[in-house]
C-alpha cells in the first residue's frame, strides 16, 4: 500500500482486490449521457461499492450553507482535491462523477451510498482513469478524431438515432459536447491500454480448455440442462416377479430398438405408457434438478441423441432418449456463421485514419457502382494477410473478430458492403458474401470454449493490472479551502 498527502498527515488507501472487481458494474457512468452513454461503448475502469472507506476531502453538496451564503454558491465553487501524479483532481469533476453513479446505482436497483461513501468512489474512480490515462500517454497510445466520430456514430446506432439528434439529445441534457467526446476518447485510450497491455498477454491451452470441460461436466450442478424424451413400460403396483420380468424384456427389447436407429417418436406412440404420450415422450429443456436423479445419473455419461436404459422406477422400466444437453455458461453449439471479406488499410505517419477513411469511401463509392470488383481492389490495396485471396476471411463464428468489425458485419445482409470501420487494426471495408446455420464440430467447440475461458482469464489479469497500477500511484488530497 502507498501511503498518501494529506494536507501534512500520511493515511493509507485500503487493498484493491475487493473494490477494482466490483466497480466494473458501475464504469458505465465515468462517461454518461443519460441513457445515451449507458448504451454506448463501455468504459471499463474505477473501484466498486462496499469497500473500506479511505479519509476523503470534506464534502460540500449544498445542502446547508453558512450564513450569508448561498448553497448554489458552495455547490459550484471549485477547488482542487487531489493531485494525481501531477495532475490535478476538482471538486467539480468528483461531483459529477458522484452523481453519475448514483444515477447508475438507481437504475441499476444497486445499494444506497451516503454522501460519503459516494465521494468515496467517485474520487477513486477519478484517480485510476487518470492514472490509466497517464500511462497510456507514456507508452504513445492514442486515439483519433476519426475514431471517437466512430464512436459516436456507435452510439447513435444503438440508440437509433442519427448523429444529429444523439447532439440535439446531448444538449438537452445539458452535456457539453467537447465535453463527451473527451470522456469517450479518455474511454476508448483505457480500452486500448487494456488491450495492450492485458488481454493480448492472455493465453489458453489445451490443459485449460480440459480443465474447464472436466470442472464443468463432472460437477455441473444447477449448471446442467437436459431435454429428455422417454418411453414408459409400467408396472402394476403388485406386479408378480414373473410379470415385471416379461415388462423388463419388453422394454429391453425396445431400448435395443432405439439404439439400432428406430425412431424414438414412432415408439413412443406405439408403446409408451407415460402421460407425455402426446408430446412424443418429450418432457422438455430444464433445469437437470427437475428431473428425477434416477434420470439425470442415467443420462450422465450419454451424448446428444443416445439412449438410456431401461432403468427402473416405482413407476416402471424408462427409455430415455437424450434430445438436448447443455450446461449454462458454455457456448451453444448451435451458430450462425458468416463469410465475409474486407479490405484494411493501416494508418501510418503517411497515412491518418481520417485519410485512410477517405480512400475506403472512394474503394467503396466504386464497389457500389459496379466500377470495381471486391476481390481485386481487396488484392490490390488490403495490408492483410487475406490480400491474396481477395480478402476472404472464410467462415467465421459471433465474437472471432473485434467489437468494431463484428457489429458492422452483422448489420449488413448478403451482398451488402459496409462503410469504413475502425478497429485497433486500422480502417475496414467488410462485405458479407453468405451466412448459414451449422452445429460446430468438437473442435470448433473446443475453440469456442477457448474463447470463453481467455475472456475469464483476462478480466481476472485485469483486475490484478488495475491493482499495479493504483500501487504505484502517487495520490495527494486536499482539504476543501475553509
Amino acid at each position: 500500500m502507498i501511503p498518501l498527502h494529506h494536507s501534512s498527515r500520511f493515511v493509507t488507501m485500503p487493498s484493491w482486490k475487493k473494490t477494482v472487481g466490483a466497480w466494473a458494474a458501475l464504469a458505465v457512468l465515468a462517461c454518461g449521457a443519460g441513457d445515451i452513454w449507458a448504451q454506448g461503448l463501455r468504459p471499463s475502469t474505477g473501484v466498486g461499492a462496499g469497500s473500506p472507506r479511505a479519509s476523503v476531502p470534506p464534502l460540500t453538496l449544498g445542502t446547508s450553507s453558512a450564513p450569508g451564503t448561498s448553497s448554489t454558491a458552495i455547490r459550484t465553487a471549485d477547488y482542487i482535491v487531489a493531485i494525481v501524479n501531477s495532475e490535478p483532481i476538482t471538486q467539480q469533476e468528483r461531483l459529477t462523477r458522484m452523481e453519475r453513479i448514483a444515477q447508475q446505482l438507481s437504475r441499476a436497483n444497486g445499494p444506497q451510498l451516503t454522501a460519503v461513501e459516494l465521494a468515496y468512489e467517485a474520487l477513486e474512480s477519478l484517480i485510476l482513469e487518470k492514472a490509466q490515462v497517464q500511462l497510456a500517454a507514456d507508452l504513445g497510445v492514442k486515439v483519433e478524431e476519426a475514431t471517437v466520430d466512430e464512436a459516436m456514430m456507435t452510439i447513435a446506432r444503438q440508440n437509433q438515432l442519427t448523429f444529429a439528434q444523439v447532439q440535439e439529445r446531448l444538449k438537452a441534457d445539458g452535456v457539453n459536447e467537447k465535453e463527451f467526446r473527451d470522456n469517450l476518447r479518455r474511454q476508448i485510450t483505457m480500452q486500448r491500454l487494456r488491450e495492450r497491455e492485458v488481454d493480448s498477454r492472455v493465453r489458453i491451452s489445451d490443459v485449460d480448455v480440459d480443465r474447464f470441460i472436466r470442472q464443468k461436466y463432472d460437477n455441473p450442478g444447477s449448471d446442467l440442462q437436459l431435454q429428455l424424451a422417454q418411453i414408459l413400460i409400467a408396472v402394476p403396483e403388485n406386479a408378480a416377479p414373473a410379470q415385471v420380468e416379461t415388462l423388463r424384456q419388453r422394454a429391453q427389447l425396445l431400448a435395443e430398438k432405439a439404439r439400432s436407429g428406430v425412431d424414438f417418436t414412432a415408439l413412443v406412440r406405439e408403446f409408451s405408457d407415460a402421460s407425455d404420450k402426446q408430446q412424443e415422450g418429450n418432457m422438455g429443456l430444464k433445469s437437470a434438478e427437475r428431473y428425477p436423479a434416477l434420470f439425470v445419473n442415467a443420462t450422465r455419461a450419454v451424448a446428444l441423441d443416445g439412449i438410456a436404459g431401461p432403468v427402473r422406477s416405482p413407476a416402471g422400466f424408462h427409455i430415455l432418449k437424450v434430445m438436448d444437453k447443455k450446461i449454462a455458461g458454455l457456448p451453444d453449439p448451435n451458430i450462425e456463421q458468416t463469410r465475409a471479406r474486407h479490405i484494411l488499410l493501416r494508418p501510418t505517419a503517411q497515412l491518418s485514419e481520417a485519410q485512410a477513411k477517405m480512400r475506403m469511401s472512394e474503394l467503396r463509392r466504386k464497389i457500389v457502382s459496379g466500377q470495381a470488383d471486391f476481390a481485386t481492389l481487396a488484392q490490390e490495396h488490403s495490408q492483410d494477410s487475406s490480400a491474396k485471396n481477395g480478402g476472404d476471411l472464410g467462415w467465421s463464428v459471433p465474437g472471432m473478430f473485434v467489437p468494431e468489425f463484428d457489429e458492422a458485419m452483422n448489420r449488413l445482409s448478403a451482398g451488402d458492403v459496409s462503410e469504413p470501420i475502425v478497429s485497433r487494426f486500422g480502417v475496414h471495408l467488410v462485405q458479407v458474401l453468405e451466412r448459414r446455420k451449422v452445429k460446430l464440430s468438437p473442435r470448433e467447440q473446443r475453440e469456442q470454449l477457448r474463447q470463453v475461458i481467455r475472456a475469464q482469464k483476462a478480466e481476472e489479469a485485469y483486475v490484478k493490472w488495475l491493482e499495479e497500477i493504483r500501487s504505484r500511484v502517487y495520490v495527494e488530497l486536499r482539504d476543501a479551502p475553509q
